[in-house]
C-alpha cells in the first residue's frame, strides 16, 4: 500500500510539472540583463557613433554636452593650445559645444570606431579632399543650416558656435554602431600606485586630474581651475588615460601661419590608467588606423580599464603625479 502512494505522488508531481509547460514557476524567473555599453561598460545602448569636435579655450567654458559623452580625446592643437573630441554612442544631448574646426589627427584618431558622424565647424581646403575620403559621414557646419548649427548669443565668435545633436543624428543613418576598440573592462592591477593627482601637459595648456574621494572619482582642473559644464556639474570621472604619443609637425596650418601638429595614435608606445585613486603603467600598440587599440600591462597581461566615461589625454610628455605622504614609522 505504502509504494502505491509513492507511486500515486510521484505521477501526479510529474502531472502538474508536465501541466505547466515551459512556464517559469515566480520563484525561479531571472531578472532580465541591463544592456550595457562596450566604451563605459555602464547601462546603455550600443547606438550609432557621432563625434563632436570642441574648443578648448578659457574662451570656450565652460563647454555644454561634455558630460554625456562616452569618450573624450585631448588632443593638441596650434600654439600647443588643445582641443577635445567628444564620442557619444549611447545618450546625445540636445545642444554640444562650442564647436570647432576639424584637424588632420582627427581621422586616425576616429578610424578604429568604422563609419562615425564627424561634427565640426568647418576644415581648410587642403583637408576637405582627405576628410572625404575617410570613413566619415560629414555632419559639419559646411553642410548643415542654421538651424542646426547656430552662435548663441552668450558667447564670442568663434567661441559660439553650437550645435544641435539629435537634429544631426537624424542624418546620420549610415552610420556604425559602436563596437570594442580595444580595451577590457575589469579589475585594478596590483602594480597600481596611490596618488592624490595627476597633471598632464602641453605646450600652453594643462589638465589635471586630482582623486576625489568622495565621490569616487577624478575631478578636472583645466589650466589650473575647476572645470565645469555649462549645467554647473564638475567635469571629470572615473577612468582616465594619459597616453604617451609622438607629435609632429603635418604639412597642413592655421591661417595665422601656425602649423598643425599631428598626434601620431598609429604605433605603440606607453600610456598611464588612472582609476581608484591609483596609477597604473601601461603598454599600448595599435598596428593600423583601422585597427582597435591594445592595452596591457608591461608584462603582457590585460590592463582592466574601470567603468565610466572614459577621458584619453594625448601628448608627448610624462605625467606629473602628486603622490600621499609616506605614514613614518611609529605614527
Amino acid at each position: 500500500m505504502r509504494k502505491f502512494l509513492i507511486s500515486l505522488s510521484t505521477a501526479l508531481t510529474l502531472m502538474i510539472v508536465s501541466a505547466c509547460g515551459n512556464y517559469s514557476l515566480p520563484f525561479s524567473a531571472k531578472e532580465p540583463e541591463v544592456p550595457k555599453n562596450i566604451l563605459t561598460d555602464l547601462p546603455g545602448e550600443d547606438g550609432r557613433v557621432i563625434a563632436v569636435k570642441f574648443d578648448d579655450t578659457r574662451y570656450s567654458h565652460p563647454q555644454e554636452g561634455l558630460e554625456l559623452a562616452d569618450l573624450i580625446y585631448v588632443t593638441q592643437v596650434e600654439g600647443g593650445l588643445t582641443r577635445l573630441m567628444a564620442i557619444y554612442t549611447s545618450s546625445y544631448p540636445e545642444v554640444v559645444g562650442p564647436v570647432r574646426s576639424a584637424r588632420i589627427s582627427d581621422v586616425d584618431i576616429l578610424a578604429q570606431l568604422g563609419r562615425v558622424g564627424f561634427v565640426y565647424s568647418g576644415a581648410q581646403s587642403k583637408l576637405r579632399p582627405v576628410l572625404a575620403a575617410a570613413n566619415l559621414t560629414n555632419l559639419s557646419a559646411e553642410r548643415n543650416p542654421p538651424s542646426i548649427f547656430y552662435n548663441d548669443p552668450n558667447r564670442s565668435a568663434p567661441y559660439a558656435m553650437m550645435a544641435r545633436l539629435p537634429l544631426l543624428l537624424e542624418k546620420a543613418n549610415d552610420v556604425d554602431l559602436v563596437r570594442s576598440i580595444g580595451w577590457k573592462h575589469g579589475e585594478l592591477s596590483t602594480t597600481a600606485k596611490p596618488i592624490v593627482s595627476a597633471k598632464i601637459n602641453w605646450p600652453n595648456a594643462s589638465y589635471e586630474a586630482i582623486w576625489n574621494p568622495d565621490n569616487l572619482r577624478f575631478d578636472l582642473n583645466f589650466d589650473g581651475e575647476a572645470n565645469f559644464s555649462v549645467t554647473g556639474q564638475r567635469l571629470g570621472s572615473t577612468m582616465m588615460v594619459v597616453q604617451k604619443i609622438e607629435i609632429t609637425p603635418s604639412e597642413y596650418g592655421d591661417r595665422y601661419g601656425g602649423v598643425t601638429p599631428k598626434s601620431n595614435v598609429v604605433g605603440s608606445g606607453v600610456g598611464w590608467l588612472l582609476r581608484d585613486g591609483t596609477t597604473t603603467e601601461v603598454v599600448w600598440s595599435r598596428p593600423s588606423a583601422t585597427a582597435p587599440t591594445n592595452w596591457t600591462l608591461p608584462d603582457g597581461s590585460p590592463a582592466y580599464f574601470a567603468p565610466g566615461q572614459v577621458w584619453i589625454f594625448l601628448t608627448d610628455k610624462d605625467p606629473e603625479f602628486l603622490y600621499p605622504p609616506v605614514a613614518q614609522a611609529g605614527k
